[in-house]
């Protein structure tokens, strides 16, 4: 922040950090009362209402409702209306820079004074005013820098190739942050860095979060998930936004162009998983995009393990039929398929029924009030499958391959529940994975993206590990359902029991996947109604107050979203809409 001055004093402001150490010069400045510097308050106010003004002019209708519903005291409608608007304004990430970032820096270097050396490298094979940019950057932390390739220089520590880089490595390792010509760190970076490197216990690899810069320009941050092994198969995320520990022994034989990728992917290897730190500490000039997969062979095993596929219903006979029709058109070649029939009436829907049982399809008959989780434990212990396919009766299968594409997933022993990817019939997504904390419990990420919109960095297109997947479309063991002990029917009889599972599984080890690879459409809640409905409020509200006594998703965040991404929005959209002053 920029220092001030009283129109009446000169104090010099004061500088002020939580480990009471000074700031980088240019950062972290305020005035001797401790508040912002009157420049960056004004700065705020600025974008705050050009902020909402964007939000006004993408969205007049839904703007104008949010702040009805806020002039009339819905304060929570208010508010999540107005995350997915304000999040999208391209001046969104700027008033995110103004509000946030600099009490996240704080909090980052309120820990002990433990610290580790961190050696600044730069990959100097690019034009000279790049590699000065890049230096000049590290240099505001360290005094020395190592440049690999490019023209040597006075100030610099030259080495040809990477693999000179091993007789400036400790034979025990040393860490590096190696950067790409053209790169930039934030001014307390290397510090951060050193802090954390000092704490990570066995882990060869601690990265952080990024954007890119253009024109002295911040834009386009990347809040990245926790370390998530499956989603990196996909997405390089790390090389070049992170701290390596390297020995002599993983650079001996390093060169090309991709060398970064390479020492990136050995320390992975060598140590525990990488540790994140959720702080934008890189400035890039370019980075790595996600690459989206192909559809993989159909066949999941040979032989193909069998699946009992399990649908409840409750008339709808039209849905069913459709349903049931597309699971009959799978390419798989093991299915057992049971139908639970929650006391549907409609005599066309009894008369298909009927039909099932007499073509060998399992009917299995289930009384009383409407129990997802009831329904489908009752189908459980009858199922004769090694793996269980929980599918919702409005659910439309367009892909013969669905089955086979989650089984091949579904029979890793590392894998708990693995989900598919859910659309609404005009093509919008409707469920690309479960996000807790949302809303205060869980919601489905990615909800109502088009299909010509990339997302956030793709992730409703790459195959990642998750908190948690729809119960629409779920497949997984039948031992680990029942080793957790399955469905909970007395705290969730229709909502988040999918939820609770897949955390259920999750704590046990058995970790939750998203396979977007397999792709359905979903007439939502046909059967069961809308948790909005009048009628379904007091019970959609008790399995909330269930979920958050069980697992705490309204204090903690997921591990697979990010601290500063919009806790009240679907969407995955930089979060300054719950800040209190906003």
């Amino acid at each position: 922040m920029a220092s001030s001055s009283s129109a009446k004093t000169k104090a010099r402001p004061s500088k002020v950090r939580a480990n009471g150490s000074a700031p980088s010069p240019g950062r972290g400045w305020r005035d001797v009362s401790g508040r912002p510097a009157f420049s960056q308050l004004m700065r705020r106010y600025l974008l705050t209402i050009l902020v909402h003004a964007d939000a006004a002019r993408f969205d007049p209708l839904g703007y104008a409702q949010a702040v009805l519903w806020r002039i009339r005291g819905l304060r929570v409608r208010s508010r999540n209306k107005l995350a997915a608007a304000i999040g999208r304004s391209p001046r969104a990430y700027a008033l995110w820079i103004s509000q946030v970032e600099p009490a996240a820096r704080e909090l980052l270097r309120a820990s002990d004074n433990a610290s580790a050396t961190i050696l600044p490298v730069v990959d100097a094979r690019g034009p000279d005013t790049l590699v000065d940019q890049t230096v000049r950057s590290l240099r505001a932390a360290h005094q020395t820098v190592i440049a690999v390739g490019g023209r040597k220089h006075r100030d610099q520590t030259h080495v040809e190739t990477p693999k000179g880089l091993a007789e400036h490595i400790d034979p025990a390792g040393s860490w590096l942050c190696i950067l790409p010509a053209g790169d930039e760190v934030a001014p307390d970076a290397l510090e951060i860095y050193a802090k954390a490197a000092a704490h990570c216990g066995d882990s060869w690899l601690i990265y952080a979060d990024d954007d890119l810069i253009d024109t002295g320009k911040r834009r386009s941050p990347h809040f990245k998930s926790a370390w998530n092994v499956e989603l990196f198969r996909y997405h390089d995320f790390l090389s070049g936004s992170a701290v390596v520990r390297a020995t002599p022994d993983m650079v001996a034989d390093l060169d090309g162009e991709d060398w970064i990728d390479t020492l990136t992917k050995r320390a992975i290897e060598r140590g525990a998983p990488p540790v994140h730190i959720p702080a934008v500490l890189h400035h890039r000039l370019r980075r790595p995009e996600p690459s989206q997969p192909t559809k993989p062979a159909s066949t999941p095993a040979d032989p193909a393990p069998l699946v009992s596929v399990i649908i409840p219903t409750r008339d709808h006979l039209v849905y069913l039929q459709t349903c049931v029709d597309g699971v009959e058109r799978t390419n798989y070649p093991a299915i057992e398929l049971i139908v639970v029939d929650n006391d549907s009436v409609e005599p066309e829907t009894l008369i298909y029924l009927d039909m099932l049982r007499q073509n060998g399809v399992k009917v299995l008959k289930v009384e009383g009030p409407f129990n997802f989780s009831a329904l489908n434990n009752a189908a459980v212990r009858r199922a004769q499958g090694e793996l269980v396919c929980f599918l919702n009766n409005d659910v439309e299968i367009v892909d013969p391959d669905w089955l086979s594409l989650l089984v091949r997933q579904a029979v890793r022993p590392e894998l708990g529940a693995i989900g598919g990817k859910l659309l609404y019939p005009d093509g919008s997504v409707q469920h690309a994975g479960v996000v807790t904390g949302v809303g205060g419990g869980a919601a489905h990420a990615h909800r109502m993206l088009t299909s010509e919109d990339p997302g956030y960095f793709m992730r409703d297109r790459l195959p990642q590990l998750i908190s948690a997947v729809t119960g629409a479309c779920l497949v997984l063991s039948r031992d680990k359902f029942l080793a957790v002990g399955g469905f909970n029917e007395q705290d969730f009889p229709v909502a988040f029991n999918d939820v609770d599972l897949c955390l259920k599984l999750n704590a046990r080890g058995w970790q939750t996947l998203y396979e977007p690879r397999a792709t359905l459409i979903h007439h939502e809640s046909k059967s069961r109604g809308k948790d909005s409905d009048r009628q379904n409020r007091a019970r959609f509200a008790a399995e909330l107050a269930a979920l958050k006594r069980h697992w705490g998703t309204d204090r903690e965040r997921d591990p697979f979203h990010h601290p500063h991404l919009s806790p009240f929005c679907e969407q995955f959209l930089v979060g300054i809409g719950g800040d209190p002053h906003f």
